[in-house]
Order: C-alpha cells, then sequence, then structure tokens
C-alpha cells in the first residue's frame, strides 16, 4: 500500500481491577516483557507507522517512560500521555496528542498482544481505501439478546461479528467523533461505534481468533498457550 503519515495510538491506561496484581495488567511479564512492550513492538516495527502515543493512567506515566519505552527501545514513542476514567476519554486524550498532518490513526488495546502483521498490514490498506476498518472475528457461538433474564432474540450467527484492534481510521474524521461524543456525552462500546454513529460506514477485515484481549487471569493462561505455539 501506499505510504501515508501514519501514527499508532496504543491504550494502556485501565487499571486491570479484574486481572489483580501489584502492576496493572498491561505492565506485567508475558513472555518475559511487560505486556503492553508486545502490542508496541508490533507498531515499531511496522514501515506503516511513523509514531506512536502511549496512553497509560497518570500515576504510570514515569513507570512507563522508563520501564516500557527506555528499557525496551521503543524508538517511535511520540508522547506518553495521560488517559481518563473511560477507555473512550483515553482515547481522545490520545488522539489530542498526536501532530498535524497525520492520515491514518491505527487504535490499539495495550492487553492484545498478538496482532499479525499481515492482517494489520490489511486493515491499514482497508481503512486507507475506505476511510474506517477494523479487525474482526465471526461469532462462534450463538448469540441472544435478553433482557432481564429472559431471551428476546436470537441473532443469526452468520451475521454476528467479535470487533478487535487496531481499529484504524482516518484521523479528522475519527477525532471530530470523539469530540462531538464528548459534547453529547455519547458512549459507545468502541471507537468504530463513535465513527458509525458520526461519520459513515466502517469496513471489516476478518481478524485471527488468536488476537485476543487479556482481561482475566483465564486469558493470561491462554496467551501464554498462544506464545508457546508462535514463540
Amino acid at each position: 500500500m501506499k505510504h501515508t503519515r501514519n501514527i499508532a495510538i496504543v491504550v494502556a491506561a485501565g487499571k486491570g481491577d479484574r486481572f489483580g496484581g501489584e502492576l496493572p495488567k498491561q505492565f506485567q511479564p508475558l513472555g518475559g516483557k511487560p505486556m503492553v512492550v508486545h502490542s508496541l513492538q508490533i507498531f515499531d516495527k511496522s514501515e506503516l507507522i511513523d509514531e506512536i502515543v502511549l496512553v497509560v493512567c497518570e500515576e504510570y506515566l514515569a513507570y512507563a517512560s522508563q520501564i516500557v519505552v527506555d528499557d525496551w527501545g521503543i524508538r517511535k514513542i511520540r508522547k506518553i500521555t495521560a488517559g481518563g476514567e473511560t477507555r473512550q476519554e483515553s482515547v481522545l486524550a490520545g488522539l489530542s496528542a498526536c501532530p498535524n498532518g497525520i492520515e491514518l490513526v491505527a487504535v490499539h488495546d495495550g492487553a492484545r498482544p498478538f496482532v499479525a502483521e499481515d492482517l494489520f498490514r490489511q486493515v491499514m490498506a482497508k481503512a486507507l481505501e475506505t476511510g474506517a476498518a477494523i479487525l474482526a472475528v465471526p461469532a462462534k457461538e450463538s448469540v441472544k439478546l435478553a433482557e432481564n433474564g429472559i431471551i428476546t432474540k436470537t441473532l443469526r450467527r452468520e451475521i454476528v461479528w467479535v470487533a478487535q484492534t487496531p481499529q484504524v481510521f482516518r484521523f479528522e474524521p475519527i477525532l471530530s467523533a470523539h469530540r462531538r461524543a464528548e459534547g453529547a456525552r455519547y458512549e459507545a462500546t468502541d471507537d468504530a461505534e463513535l465513527f458509525e454513529q458520526y461519520c459513515g460506514k466502517v469496513a471489516i477485515v476478518h481478524g485471527s481468533y488468536n488476537n485476543i484481549k487479556i482481561t482475566t487471569k483465564n486469558d493470561f493462561i491462554v496467551a501464554q498457550e498462544i506464545l508457546k505455539s508462535n514463540p
């Protein structure tokens, strides 16, 4: 794909309450390095990304700079910035820290360490073509809508996709969408929903079931198995 000026925002501002431990999960070791370093290295090595903005909770700004960036030599870090109370606020903080002249921005979870290089290429190319694209995988199981513990609708599994990151957008539209959502106090489930709400359609690129988000201890066990099979 033709190279534009692109930036990656790695969101690692969560406190990891469901995961436990002295450090937030994104800083805990996985395969001999802090979990978030896996995500940062994906973008640091990619010729499609020029700079990286890392978003962490405020009390870990110095820790992230020293332990994550300096110790692991992440060259493309432009800025480490403090996140907000919610993921949406943290993404907006990352977007606001970006320089002028960015064409594409890839928003990625710091606790999602297994993005394949070929899939990242595909989602970047699709976003350049369409304006917005995400990685997602088809649902494996039956999906039910329910209220008060009672099923109200069963969705056809073949039309249900589970969203992943990176989610890649033209920079100016997604920044505008976030600012409009902030003004309207609109809370979305992910960045793609904000783009859908305020900007237009979002394309899907078939992702990988290995591209898991590590939220619980069980997820961490699965991640260790993925590392063993893909060292």
